[in-house]
C-alpha cells in the first residue's frame, strides 16, 4: 500500500531558525530517510522550498491564471513529503508519529488512490 507522509508546516517557521538550527533539522530529517530507505519502504522523499517560490495555476472557462507565491491565505505550507509502500495503514501511522518532522510541524498522511473508482 501507498502512502504520502506530508510535511505542513508553519509558514516562515525556516527563516526563524538559525542556520546550524535548520542543518540540525534537516539532518534529522536525512537519518530519517536513510532509515526508511534502509527498511525498503521508500519509494521518494523530497524537501521543498517555501512557498514564496510556488506558483499556482488554473484555468477556467479558456483563461489561465497564474498566482505567485507566497500564498498569503494559508497559515501552512507544505514542506516536503515521503512516499512509501507500507503494509497497512496503521504502520504508516506509526512511520508518520517516528518523523522528526512531527515536532515542529504536521505530518499528514494520505493513501494514494485514483480520483475515480468505479
Amino acid at each position: 500500500m501507498a502512502y504520502l507522509l506530508i510535511i505542513r508546516e508553519p509558514r516562515g517557521q525556516r527563516a526563524e531558525r538559525t542556520e546550524a538550527e535548520g542543518r540540525q533539522v534537516y539532518a534529522s530529517m536525512l537519518k530519517f530517510s536513510d532509515g526508511l530507505a534502509k527498511r525498503g519502504i521508500l519509494v521518494a522523499a523530497e524537501s521543498l522550498r517555501d512557498d514564496s517560490q510556488g506558483l499556482r495555476i488554473t484555468i477556467r472557462e479558456g483563461k489561465t491564471k497564474l498566482i505567485d507565491g507566497p500564498f498569503t491565505e494559508s497559515k501552512e505550507m507544505v514542506g516536503g513529503f515521503f512516499l512509501l509502500n507500507v503494509g497497512s495503514r496503521q504502520e504508516a501511522i506509526e512511520i508518520a508519529k517516528q518523523c522528526p518532522a512531527a515536532r515542529f510541524a504536521t505530518v499528514e498522511i494520505r493513501e494514494l488512490a485514483p480520483c475515480c473508482e468505479s
